[in-house]
């Protein structure tokens, strides 16, 4: 159960430097900021992707390599990849933070959802990166 009275010990810190920068779980709103600076370049990088693939429907194979080996293609399929990949990393980790009571639960369920993200990571920048230089063969 959470302690929710007033802290009464007195102090010479002002108000400001109890809280400079500390939040609940005692650090600061950068994981708040950095969710919504990925949420805010996911939005023209996933229509970049849609736009990469729309492109690519009903093309036989050799010109969807064609494609992705563009340098800018590439590039652009690279930065969603990772940043998809890291926002949902940070999404999972504010639900797990949030609802997984149990401190060992949440520690194994953190650590599984990092792994989780950088696997999925890895396996879409190796797919990118492969087929980007199958067409320099």
């Amino acid at each position: 159960m959470v302690d929710n009275r007033p802290d009464i010990r007195p102090s010479i810190r002002t108000a400001r430097a109890r809280v400079s920068g500390l939040g609940a779980a005692h650090h600061g709103t950068r994981e708040w900021w950095m969710h919504r600076v990925t949420a805010v370049s996911n939005v023209p990088l996933v229509l970049a992707f849609v736009v990469i693939v729309a492109l690519m429907a009903g093309r036989p194979y050799p010109e969807a390599v064609a494609l992705v080996s563009h340098p800018l293609v590439a590039i652009l399929l690279i930065l969603g990849v990772l940043s998809v990949t890291n926002h949902m990393r940070m999404g999972l980790q504010i639900v797990i933070e949030d609802y997984v009571h149990d401190k060992g639960l949440r520690i194994a369920a953190v650590i599984a959802n990092n792994f989780y993200c950088v696997v999925v990571a890895v396996a879409c920048l190796y797919a990118i990166v492969r087929v980007s230089l199958r067409a320099l063969a």
